[in-house]
């Protein structure tokens, strides 16, 4: 039985030069900083890794980075989403040979998968090139378009992808969440991935978690979780109204959320670069005005150390 995942997982940033180009260096440093956070686990190449940005190359190279720095109890999710499925396939057996805990995959967004047997058959076309690893589908329909209940796709992937561990599940549906969670019966993790609206996962019977915020704030959240297990809601409530103003600020900065995100790295002590086009950075004035505001916050209260 695949091992259950509990806790907290980071989104990593992608690294990247000031040209654009991968900065692997960085990941070891990064590796350690969310092992001292108290992190489960790092699910990379993610949205929030800019994956669709990357060449297949690249992210090979940033899965062998990653499982050969991660510290022991680090486990290492590659994300094998892709528009090709001969590229989501080669990600993943990579992914098996370089000794990743899981692989997990989005599905096509541009050409889509046709409802919910076209769905699972794509991910067992991914999930069968990874040799047995566990496999976590990625739920992200307000990226990818692909609207299925996962409370339905569990049962029905169950029975033609053996690997199945479960999903990360990125979406406001919560009354979904909750059938989904009961269609998993304790088998299969369905990780919770709203940083915003953690709580609310929890009061629902979320286990674990996968969000960006975590790379910078895990102590924040670790903190909810206790509060919330300890019965003491109103302090649970108030981390998490926290957890809100931080991601207000960073989803109100000039490019949105994920250049200001990728920006707050360089202050927990891992610079990881700009985000690459269509997106653009901020600019050092504006990163500024961001860090101003979170520290009024409390940011350096609850900051990965």
């Amino acid at each position: 039985m695949t091992e259950h995942i509990e806790g907290l997982v980071a989104a990593p940033f992608t690294p990247m030069d000031s040209g654009g180009a991968l900065a692997l260096g960085a990941v070891g440093p990064y590796a350690d900083l969310l092992a001292r956070s108290g992190v489960a686990g790092a699910f990379i190449g993610g949205t929030t890794g800019e994956s669709l940005s990357l060449a297949v190359e690249e992210r090979l190279s940033l899965a062998e980075a990653w499982t050969a720095a991660a510290p022991a109890g680090l486990r290492v999710i590659v994300h094998a989403g892709s528009e090709c499925l001969d590229e989501a396939r080669a990600i993943a057996s990579h992914a098996a040979a370089c000794g990743a805990f899981a692989v997990a995959a989005m599905p096509p967004t541009f050409f889509r998968p046709a409802g919910l047997e076209g769905l699972v058959t794509w991910c067992a076309e991914v999930a069968d090139a990874a040799g047995g690893l566990p496999f976590y589908y990625y739920h992200i329909p307000g990226m990818t378009g692909v609207h299925v209940a996962i409370s339905e796709f569990l049962p029905a992937a169950a029975e033609r992808i053996p690997a199945l561990a479960g999903v990360k599940y990125t979406w406001e549906d919560l009354n979904d969440f909750g059938l989904a969670l009961d269609a998993a019966g304790g088998r299969f993790d369905v990780l919770y991935g709203r940083d915003e609206t953690l709580l609310a996962g929890l009061a629902l019977g979320a286990r674990g978690a996968v969000g960006s915020t975590y790379n910078f704030a895990a102590p924040l959240y670790r903190r909810l979780m206790e509060a919330f297990e300890a019965g003491d809601l109103d302090r649970a409530r108030a981390l998490q109204r926290t957890a809100r103003g931080m991601i207000r600020i960073l989803a109100g900065a000039p490019g949105g959320f994920l250049p200001a995100a990728k920006s707050l790295m360089a202050r927990v002590g891992v610079d990881c670069g700009p985000v690459r086009p269509p997106l653009r950075p901020l600019a050092p004035a504006e990163a500024e005005a961001v860090w101003r505001d979170l520290d009024a916050l409390g940011f350096e209260e609850f900051r990965n150390r």
